[in-house]
């Protein structure tokens, strides 16, 4: 009986934390510059070992943002990171001088190496995340403002079709 109950409520909890976020105190453009912080924190995470993740509590205390948007966010910028991370590296790769070169006297040719592909992508990922952070907030904002006011429509529909009901008698 529990194996049945329990994706349900995996489910309803799911359901609820949507709920959730669309209900979020601060309205959409709240949520939403959330949603853009995680996607611009994602964007360089992979080449810091995923200590850039920690940007993420200060950035949205700073910007006052949702941190179940940045979460969520973050989770579509994992999704869609292996296509972008080829731009970041091109990108870092544009910005960054030609005759850089990483090198640690200590350290083999292939670390070295190692550490300059992950500077070009360091850089272009802070680059490409505020690109995308910035092309995402807009839509994500009126999305969730889209929701919300269909929600108030719905809402008001019911109550106007409640009120006007005759009394039978």
């Amino acid at each position: 009986m529990s194996a049945s109950r329990k994706p349900r409520s995996i489910k309803r909890w799911l359901k609820y934390k949507y709920t959730q976020l669309m209900r979020a105190p601060g309205g959409p453009s709240i949520v939403a510059l959330g949603f853009s912080i995680g996607i611009f924190i994602e964007m360089f995470t992979l080449p810091t070992y995923g200590l850039a993740f920690f940007l993420i509590f200060p950035l949205i205390y700073l910007f006052r943002a949702s941190f179940a948007g940045a979460l969520v966010g973050f989770v579509f910028g994992k999704i869609i990171f292996l296509p972008v991370a080829f731009i970041n590296s091109k990108v870092g790769g544009a910005v960054l001088p030609h005759h850089l070169r990483v090198h640690i006297s200590f350290l083999p040719h292939w670390l070295n190496h190692a550490l300059m592909l992950n500077l070009k992508l360091i850089v272009g990922g802070v680059i490409d995340g505020l690109v995308l952070g910035a092309i995402f907030y807009f839509p994500v904002r009126l999305m969730i403002k889209y929701m919300a006011d269909k929600r108030k429509e719905k809402r008001k529909l019911r109550r106007l079709s409640t009120e006007t009901k005759p009394l039978t008698e």
